[in-house]
């Protein structure tokens, strides 16, 4: 679906109309994930003494991925990007095989005084995506759409851990959560035209479908930790 960015503008607005007809169908395929209230995680990341931390999350598409944190609070900065492979096929083309090793995923630096790390990942669970869904993410399939946690150190995995075991226990969804749990693997950047993707497109129709629906499920679940001015990436550039 996603590949729509690359299609000339006929193609695409025929895509386009496909995609509305498809929704006014109630296609399995593109409905949005539906968003649910979850309990905190019962462990959590202690406080650090810096005022900055950081995590690596990958939910499906990261345009999504993305657009939800930027509008959290106490996040500082979400980045697009790409982890689990090696650097030399950290580039959307080649991702986009699905034989990388890489997942789409999201850099999210926040403000432990403002926003604890728990609290991030009862946001990934609740709403940015499925987790129960293996290797795709609505209309997206591959590993490069994967449900991964990539944590910056040993007490992050260890919240992670216990909070999917949380989760499971409490059937807190109709099938068992297949989020990965990947340590030590490095963070690359995505390409420009990625960035900011859904603040800069809103029309878009992946976006419309799949995504805008995630920041009202946001404003609607967690009303004290939404921030209706989205933190941008700084330099990024419009795909137009």
């Amino acid at each position: 679906m996603k590949q729509m960015l690359r299609t000339s503008p006929r193609a695409a607005m025929v895509l386009a109309l496909l995609v509305v007809a498809a929704v006014s169908m109630k296609s399995p395929l593109i409905a949005a994930e539906a968003a649910r209230a979850l309990p905190l995680p019962a462990a959590d990341v202690a406080p650090p003494q810096a005022t900055s931390a950081v995590v690596v999350l990958a939910g499906g598409c990261f345009w999504g991925v993305q657009g939800v944190y930027q509008h959290v609070k106490g996040v500082t900065a979400a980045v697009s990007g790409y982890a689990g492979g090696e650097k030399r096929t950290a580039e959307y083309e080649t991702v986009s095989l699905g034989t990388t090793g890489h997942a789409e995923s999201v850099q999210v630096t926040y403000d432990p005084r403002q926003i604890s790390y728990g609290r991030l990942l009862q946001i990934f669970f609740s709403v940015v995506h499925d987790p129960t869904e293996l290797n795709r993410q609505g209309p997206d399939t591959g590993t490069q759409y994967r449900s991964a946690i990539f944590p910056a150190n040993a007490d992050q995995a260890e919240v992670a851990k216990a909070y999917i075991a949380q989760l499971d226990q409490a059937h807190a969804f109709k099938k068992g959560i297949v989020t990965r749990i990947e340590r030590d693997r490095t963070f690359y950047p995505a390409e420009a035209y990625h960035q900011d993707f859904l603040t800069r497109n809103p029309r878009y129709p992946y976006i419309a479908i799949n995504d805008l629906p995630k920041i009202d499920e946001l404003k609607r679940l967690f009303p004290d930790l939404y921030s209706p001015a989205p933190v941008l990436v700084a330099g990024a550039r419009s795909s137009k």
